[in-house]
């Protein structure tokens, strides 16, 4: 991949663009996803996509990998892997006398965990340390991971069989949790009839390097948030955590999360402050995996619901 230029603010906005349209034409029929992809890349988070196989979660993680210049590694998650083969493993060396580190497929840019669920939470927990802060420690040895760090994870939420549900902890280190569903009439037609995913993955070209992208991540936090919208950001909280039917409600690091989200979903739309439409956008993606709720109740209903309850003033 050629090296990408720095660029000016307008430039860059553009190129960014041009990134978004670029997975748009990979991924048919699923702009919105697309945005909320680009918005928890752009806000520092990680993406959770729980769907049945077969609707794009591989391609869209090859597409975003590609689209800004990201060196890719994809694991496939499974009840015999170790800590070990994502982290690393340090080898002593005959000839020097001393242990080396051996780096695993963790120390990339961007990282598919493939059917996550499917590893012991042993294996689960290794990556919670590298998804919150960025390093990961082995034999009291702290190693940075490249920046930009981005984990795209997969899970299939029909297949219980031989799964290990992922821990709250973990779903915690998710920004976003966003399901691609079918496609509809028009795009399936269009899948049908046009060039091999894989081809056309092949074909992508970088719009924006590590570089572009940092500097994408500082203009977001420039966003603008009112006090009245924070006060809407902790009314949604408050009311998570009084809902009858959740047990454990919305932590202050998921306000964190909420509000660095609905910065990059305003950038994404093109505005220099945060909307309470932008902070609705964004709740139930953000908030259904980390409801902790009582009687079995569905964290995206729940979700819906506290959207429902709590007025915008």
């Amino acid at each position: 991949m050629s090296a990408i230029t720095p660029l000016h603010d307008e430039t860059l906005r553009a190129r960014l663009d041009a990134a978004m349209a670029q997975v748009n034409r990979v991924l048919l029929g699923k702009p919105r996803q697309v945005k909320l992809a680009f918005a928890c890349l752009l806000a520092g988070g990680h993406l959770l996509l729980e769907d049945v196989p077969g609707v794009g979660k591989t391609t869209l993680a090859h597409a975003l990998a590609a689209s800004f210049a990201l060196e890719f590694q994809r694991v496939q998650f499974t009840s015999d892997l170790l800590p070990s083969d994502i982290i690393g493993v340090s080898v002593y060396e005959r000839e020097t006398g001393q242990f080396r580190f051996h780096p695993g497929p963790i120390f990339t840019g961007l990282l598919l965990a493939d059917e996550i669920n499917r590893a012991t939470p042993k294996t689960q927990s290794a990556l919670l340390e590298a998804m919150a802060e960025g390093q990961v420690t082995v034999d009291g040895q702290t190693h940075l991971l490249p920046q930009p760090f981005f984990v795209v994870a997969t899970q299939n939420p029909l297949d219980l069989a031989g799964t290990f549900p992922l821990p709250d902890s973990q779903l915690d280190r998710f920004m976003l949790r966003v399901s691609l569903d079918y496609p509809d009439a028009a795009a399936e037609r269009a899948l049908l009839t046009g060039s091999d995913r894989r081809d056309l993955l092949a074909t992508l070209s970088p719009q924006l390097d590590a570089a572009g992208l940092a500097e994408l991540s500082q203009q977001v936090q420039t966003i603008t948030a009112s006090g009245a919208l924070l006060d809407y950001l902790q009314a949604l909280l408050t009311a998570s955590r009084r809902h009858a039917d959740v047990r454990v409600g919305l932590s202050p690091r998921a306000g964190l999360a909420l509000l660095r989200a609905a910065r990059a979903w305003a950038y994404l739309s093109g505005r220099q402050h945060v909307l309470p439409e932008d902070l609705q956008a964004l709740f139930v993606p953000l908030a259904a995996h980390r409801l902790v709720t009582t009687r079995g109740a569905s964290g995206d209903s729940l979700a819906r619901s506290l959207l429902n309850d709590v007025a915008v003033d």
